[in-house]
């Protein structure tokens, strides 16, 4: 028996670990070892591991409704996770479509976007926008959507639907450039663009490559002049994140679509919701049955799941869950400062990152790193922390000691 691993090389891997159980920020080997997840689990674990509120408001979720079809019915946990939500969201996001994950969520989302111009009779829009670099998950489309650019997906690339990647900016005067080309290409083909899709302010897999509020909100400027849709995937962004509930909240214009998953369950259980606009819903509502979005997952909006979601929730507005975020946001600031040897030193919210030279250095730190009971996962040259928020200032001061050492 062998199971196959994501994003592995099978032949050259190392034996992968044994977890047996999970504590906080900590996760336990088979020699009962304990490791500090400064990954959160893929970016999953907001909250910690076995958090015991969040799998008490499951069990008791288990004893009443485990799982429904939702196509022609609804259930509590579904419509008061939507309603909790609403609360954090744009006015404008009021339609809630759920779904598995992040590369659901945004499969969904293009689809949608697409089918909001089919349904209004204008077919010829077949091209998206990105930013170069980004990545929206596994699936065809969500591939497809983040375009030529992407370092994970060129095996499939004959597969592709047209894309247009806007640069992605390192300076002011790289904002100018991009902005200039878009422009460019929207003056000759605004009326085959069917949406523009990015991840607001932090593109993640691209190793947390972080750009300005103020360039995307021209860029969304830009493209509404032409009636284009906006889809923010916020799957890893979201729930506190970069500082704010959602990356959005630090930015003028809002999307007319957003996606969310990851934490949204604490780390639990998957997960996801596609949030649209009444202008967007609005399309698809006909006596014509074709021109409804026929979508849909065996486990939508699994009651479990939404259960959890309540509680994570709940939990994440607590003062002390609000002030360990700020204390992980300021540590992050402050020992970024004192790391020698590194480049590109950046932070957002709960997000720092940093380069070394090359990536035979970030995958020896983190062999290191690993020895010491640190679990980090560098992409490219790039090392990242992304910790749980239950981790203290001890434990995230501990970390950068270590990293200091082996720098």
């Amino acid at each position: 028996m062998k199971i196959w691993h994501p994003f592995t090389q099978e032949k050259t891997a190392d034996a992968p670990l044994k977890i047996i159980r999970g504590e906080g920020v900590y996760l336990f080997d088979e020699r009962r070892k304990r490791y500090l997840d400064m990954i959160s689990s893929w970016w999953t674990n907001l909250l910690g591991h076995a958090h015991g509120e969040i799998a008490e408001a499951i069990y008791w979720q288990a004893s009443t409704l485990e799982h429904l079809i939702f196509a022609g019915f609804t259930h509590d946990p579904a419509e008061q996770l939507c309603q909790n939500l609403s609360k954090f969201l744009p006015k404008t996001l009021e339609y809630f479509f759920f779904s598995d994950d992040g590369s659901t969520a945004v499969e969904v989302a293009i689809k949608m976007a697409y089918q909001y111009f089919a349904n209004l009779n204008n077919e010829n829009r077949n091209i998206y926008i990105n930013l170069a670099g980004g990545y929206h998950g596994d699936t065809l489309g969500a591939m497809s959507a983040a375009g030529n650019h992407s370092a994970y997906h060129g095996t499939f690339s004959e597969f592709f639907f047209e894309t247009f990647s806007i640069d992605f900016p390192q300076s002011p005067e790289d904002e100018v450039a991009a902005l200039e080309k878009l422009e460019k290409f929207l003056k000759q083909n605004s009326e085959r663009v069917c949406a523009l899709i990015l991840e607001p302010l932090v593109q993640g897999a691209a190793g947390m490559k972080m750009y300005r509020a103020e360039f995307l909100d021209r860029v969304v400027r830009e493209v509404r002049r032409y009636g284009i849709p906006t889809i923010f995937d916020e799957v890893m962004t979201g729930f506190y994140r970069t500082g704010t509930m959602f990356a959005m909240d630090q930015c003028a214009e809002k999307p007319d679509i957003v996606c969310l998953s990851k934490g949204i369950t604490g780390g639990f259980l998957p997960l996801a919701l596609t949030v649209v606009s009444r202008e967007i819903y609005g399309a698809f509502l006909s006596d014509d049955c074709k021109k409804a979005f026929i979508h849909g997952h065996s486990y939508t909006a699994n009651p479990l799941a939404c259960a959890a979601a309540i509680k994570t929730m709940e939990i994440l507005q607590r003062q002390e869950i609000q002030q360990n975020i700020r204390t992980i946001s300021e540590i992050h600031r402050k020992s970024l400062q004192s790391l020698d040897n590194v480049s590109q030193k950046r932070d957002r919210g709960t997000i720092a990152a940093f380069a070394v030279e090359s990536v035979e250095k970030a995958k020896a730190i983190t062999k290191n790193m690993f020895q010491e009971g640190i679990i980090i996962r560098p992409i490219g040259q790039n090392i990242y922390l992304l910790p749980p928020y239950c981790t203290t200032a001890e434990n995230l001061e501990y970390v950068y000691e270590k990293l200091k050492q082996y720098l």
